[in-house]
């Protein structure tokens, strides 16, 4: 399509508005209510241009070809003008100062305020301690209340009022603090005239006089790529990248607000060493000589697997990579996990069995494709902000929505069909499902004949799981497990995405198994007919610390440690011989220990007394351990039982890259230097590895990773430079002259016979099961305000949105026991005692009760058993048996 703008012609896509020509053709004229991110609504009228002989909105109207459109001629700046200066008059004279839209339009058009201007004198709420609000500033443009229900889809924003007298408020009524608002701060980035603002960062001020770097955000898995403002040294603000790849100028509360921990005055800034007074500070010569000498003494005197490692899915694949790097050659190890054990390990497991790697199989641009999401065992509104807004808005255009979970959160009152199953049934839930597509006929017979094996034995197995008896077991009706079956398998082009409530389970590796299953049915995987099985990350790297070897079975690349193939590059690249035999998982460091095995165990970036299950065990752990190392930015209860404490630098402080949930590596850029003395984890192993002695070859993290792309093959075509000019690259990548693989399997399969494997798997029962003297099951995960242990949230604006652990207690449950919403409570399982504060809410069903883990203080993983996953060890988080008491703790 061709148009002319005054006079200049312009070649148009078929759906383009005329103020996509004006764009085009390098034509300004102002859009006060236009945001190309939202539905336009051309209620300010401030785009008015000609076209035909019609004055027109330029932002709604629809560009046809051949169209002659008029900006600049006759009377039309004026008429733009007298609509900018309509809007202007109501607002307070400050409206026109500093560098907002607003203010820069008006100093476009010559427009100063009237010298007898007042404003409307409508107040201002300061209630929220991220979002700010100046009603003398709005102009009703809507263009926030479109923002919260476009982007994030929270709904929580409305204009009320009539006339001259409408403004924006949350659509509960009250002060913002009390309303539905999650901080994303999206309403802020789109008003145009300083309405709305966050502390601190009044409207348009960081354009001149703040620096701004790029990064990848530090908190859940996502990616988020955020450019951090910074002045004098100090975090100004935090804003989402309106290019990055995942959330296209999204965030949410904890990546764009939660840095404030950054100028805490409990950041470790030097090391401590313990001595009978307790942790003492000392000189980085002491702690690192210290730890040496340790090293070798328990080397010498027990050999090298008396010593272990757990590495860091907060800290950079680099530091990753040189961790391990130093375990197997420095000391002779493979003792050497990270927290992946604790969460995705069984997805690691299911999808190398199933498919052949040990990532999910689709990009998230085509995931959002999807025609059918089956979303299981995760809660993404809350515990992946910005991914779960992008599945709502798919879900709001029409994609239909299967949620798998037992709490009925999140994108569950958006379902057509929600499945609650009871915690630990995932295996029969999934059977039952696949039974249904079998017996319906929902299959891909071709795919299945040509691209898959294990078919006759998943048929024989599902004899036994009809919807009645999968209904007996799960406690979803039968009637909902088949609508669920016939959406997803009559859908054209299905996706799953699923999370811990399918992992973090007795027999999780099955679970994540048996949801492939569904995907190898329906030939969703590795065609255009469905875009595959993803899990949603936790951590903002638990992806890459995996992928960089930091596991005590697999090295860099997932080239297992007892295949020679691999062992033999690596030792050809790292030159030194490798230990042949796996090390120990995390769980096994504990327990050896605790039988006195285990001399020293290093600790990078994980609260392990807190976020581990059955945290007596743990402390009991770190207290027979001769010499426990934390490297840590704050005193955790982790570092209390340490013996040596090394300060270590933020995210928002170190150079390198992550790997995001769907396999992008991006790059990490320090915004400030970490405070005091602290390092980076990279500079404190490199410090550590030439205190014993060695060099591991490795000076900066870009040659950490350019080696470590010579170990593992799949990532030899990642750099640094080419992250820095091309911004974000899947893995694999085996050639830096070809683009990253982000959608799997197209042409085989990456297992020995290039054939998807489905797996006949029965649901055997979870580890813990309710009765008379613990009658409810507790399911743990994350609230929407906090990140893990709330080490680094705890520590910010957050603890205003979020003070304290609460228990979600069904209203039955709670009448039974006389408890009251906001009753502090007593918690008690087989293993431990929990304080908590009931919260009464039917988003849990009966039976069974809910919290997070956010507060130390609370203990709640001193109630979790150490039952674990039967293939990996990933902990049964989803099902504990507890009792429920009112009371203080004692």
């Amino acid at each position: 399509m061709r148009v002319t703008v005054d006079g200049v012609p312009v070649a148009l896509p078929e759906d383009a508005t005329l103020l996509t020509a004006l764009r085009a053709a390098g034509a300004d004229v102002p859009a006060l209510c236009h945001d190309e991110r939202l539905t336009p609504v051309g209620s300010c009228r401030t785009c008015l241009v000609r076209v035909g002989g019609r004055d027109l909105a330029a932002c709604v109207t629809p560009a046809e070809n051949g169209a002659e459109i008029q900006v600049q001629r006759d009377d039309l700046p004026g008429l733009r003008h007298d609509a900018v200066r309509l809007i202007v008059s109501a607002l307070a004279p400050y409206a026109l100062e500093g560098d907002g839209e607003l203010a820069r339009t008006c100093r476009e058009l010559g427009i100063a305020p009237e010298t007898d201007q007042q404003g409307a004198g409508r107040g201002r709420d300061d209630s929220h301690p991220f979002v700010h609000l100046d009603r003398d500033l709005c102009i009703a443009c809507g263009r926030c209340v479109r923002m919260c229900a476009e982007v994030q889809g929270t709904f929580a924003l409305t204009l009320t009022g009539r006339g001259s007298e409408t403004v924006v408020a949350p659509g509960t009524g009250g002060s913002w603090a009390d309303s539905d608002c999650v901080a994303c701060g999206g309403c802020v980035d789109t008003c145009p005239t300083g309405a709305l603002t966050e502390p601190g960062l009044p409207v348009g001020t960081w354009r001149g006089n703040l620096t701004s770097t790029r990064t990848t955000c530090g908190y859940c898995g996502v990616g988020c790529t955020l450019d951090v403002l910074t002045r004098d040294g100090q975090v100004a603000a935090v804003r989402p990248a309106r290019d990055g790849p995942v959330n296209q100028g999204h965030a949410c509360v904890k990546g764009r607000f939660a840095h404030g921990f950054l100028r805490s005055p409990e950041r470790l800034t030097q090391p401590l060493l313990r001595r009978a007074s307790g942790l003492e500070p000392v000189s980085w010569a002491e702690a690192l000589d210290r730890i040496a000498r340790e090293i070798r003494a328990a080397i010498t005197e027990a050999g090298p697997d008396s010593l272990a490692a757990i590495s860091s899915a907060r800290s950079t694949n680099e530091e990753n990579y040189l961790l391990q790097k130093f375990m197997r050659v420095v000391v002779g190890t493979n003792n050497v996990d990270n927290c992946s054990r604790l969460c995705h390990s069984p997805s690691a497991a299911g999808l190398t069995a199933a498919f052949g790697l040990a990532g999910g199989t689709d990009g998230f641009e085509d995931v959002e494709q999807a025609d059918c999401l089956l979303v299981a065992g995760a809660n993404p509104v809350e515990a992946h902000p910005v991914a779960g807004a992008r599945l709502l808005q798919r879900v709001l255009r029409g994609a239909r929505l299967i949620v798998a979970d037992p709490r009925a959160v999140g994108l569950a009152g958006h379902a057509d069909v929600h499945l609650r199953p009871r915690p630990g049934t995932n295996v029969a839930l999934f059977n039952g499902l696949a039974r249904v597509l079998l017996t319906e006929g929902l299959l891909d017979e071709e795919f299945l004949r040509q691209r898959a094996t294990g078919l006759p034995q998943l048929t024989e197995l599902l004899d036994g799981y009809r919807p009645q008896q999968v209904a007996t077991i799960t406690g979803v009706p039968a009637a909902g497990l088949i609508a669920a079956a016939r959406l997803f398998g009559q859908a054209e082009r299905p996706a799953i995405v699923y999370g811990l409530g399918v992992t973090e389970h007795l027999h999780g590796t099955d679970g994540v198994r048996t949801l492939a299953n569904l995907a190898i049915l329906r030939g969703a995987v590795g065609t255009t007919r469905g875009y595959g099985v993803n899990p949603l990350r936790g951590q903002n790297n638990v992806q890459g610390a995996s992928d960089m070897g930091a596991l005590p079975d697999l090295l860099p690349g997932y080239g297992k440690v007892r295949d020679p193939v691999a062992r033999d590059r690596a030792e050809q690249v790292w030159g030194a011989r490798l230990p042949r035999h796996d090390g120990l998982r995390i769980p096994q460091m504990f327990a050896a220990a605790r039988a006195g095995d285990l001399r020293v165990l290093w600790i990078i970036g994980e609260d392990v007394a807190t976020t581990d299950p059955d945290a007596n065990e743990v402390v009991a752990a770190l207290s027979s351990c001769p010499l426990v190392i934390s490297q840590e930015l704050f005193l955790s209860e982790t570092a209390r039982h340490a013996d040596v404490v090394l300060p270590a630098a933020s995210w928002l402080e170190k150079d390198g890259t992550f790997v995001n949930f769907d396999r992008r590596f991006q790059r990490v850029r320090p915004a400030l230097a970490p405070p005091g003395q602290a390092r980076t984890d990279f500079a404190i192993i490199g410090a550590l590895a030439a205190a014993c002695g060695s060099d591991l070859g490795c000076s900066t993290p870009a040659e950490a990773l350019a080696e470590c792309g010579r170990v593992a093959p799949v990532f030899a075509g990642i750099s640094h430079e080419r992250l820095d000019r091309e911004g974000a690259v899947p893995w694999p990548c085996p050639d830096p002259a070809l683009p990253g693989v982000a959608r799997l399997y197209q042409d085989r399969f990456a297992t020995e016979d290039g054939k998807a494997h489905l797996a006949a798997v029965p649901y055997l029962p979870p580890g813990e099961s309710a009765d008379d003297d613990y009658p409810l099951i507790l399911i743990t995960g994350r609230r929407w305000a906090h990140y893990n242990s709330g080490n680094m949230t705890r520590r910010s604006g957050n603890l205003e949105l979020d003070c304290e652990d609460r228990l979600d207690v069904h209203p039955a449950d709670a009448a039974r026991r006389a408890v009251r919403d906001g009753d502090p409570v007593i918690v008690e399982s087989r293993h431990g005692r929990a304080s908590l504060v009931a919260r009464v809410t039917e988003e849990v069903a009966r039976g069974q009760v809910f919290c997070a883990f956010h507060f130390p203080s609370s203990r709640v993983n001193a109630l979790t058993s150490s039952h674990a996953d039967t293939v990996t060890s990933c902990p049964e988080y989803k099902v504990t048996a507890v009792r429920l008491c009112q009371g203080k703790s004692q």
